[in-house]
């Protein structure tokens, strides 16, 4: 059996290794023409459709911890015309702390006191605690006795007042601003 299995081995063999007429053939060529024609005819259209430009409001830097004043901006824009605007607002009440602070660092306690009852709260807290503010350099009773023949020297409202008179005036400004830009864009 062995020499059976062995006579089928050698016959594959030789048939397999044996050259055949494929083999032996020239190489396949193929041929290929190919004609073509393009036309191609297009119309093309672009609409661009964007937004009316923005007012944009500056920004006002305020973060530094020593300045006394607050950002104020705004903006106002129509479809033909865009205004902003920024200021910086002086706060009188921090203005009025940073000097006491300094004039008291300086050892002035009574300047110092002195710049803080100028607040008309202040002067009245002092008076209900019993330490009137300081009267041309007098303390104490002297000084309750000075305040109390000098009423009109006492401090008032006024500064405050001052203040709400410019805000109204401000807002009355900017609404007339808006006013006069609408109706010049045609909005009346």
């Amino acid at each position: 059996m062995i020499k059976r299995i062995m006579c089928m081995l050698s016959l594959m063999t030789v048939i397999l290794l044996a050259p055949t007429q494929a083999d032996a053939s020239d190489p396949i060529i193929t041929q290929s023409t190919s004609d073509s024609t393009v036309t191609t005819n297009g119309k093309s259209e672009t609409t661009v459709k964007s937004p009316p430009p923005s007012a944009i409001s500056p920004s006002i830097n305020s973060s530094n911890s020593d300045l006394c004043t607050v950002g104020v901006s705004g903006a106002v824009q129509t479809q033909i015309l865009g205004l902003s605007t920024g200021a910086t607002v002086r706060d009188l009440n921090c203005e009025r702390l940073k000097n006491a602070k300094v004039l008291y660092d300086m050892g002035m306690k009574v300047a110092a006191v002195s710049v803080m009852c100028q607040d008309p709260r202040v002067f009245t807290a002092m008076l209900y605690a019993g330490t009137p503010c300081p009267f041309e350099g007098k303390i104490g009773a002297e000084a309750a006795e000075l305040w109390a023949a000098n009423l009109d020297k006492w401090p008032t409202e006024q500064e405050q007042e001052t203040r709400q008179n410019d805000t109204l005036l401000g807002v009355a400004g900017g609404i007339a601003l808006s006013a006069i830009i609408f109706a010049l864009t045609g909005g009346f």
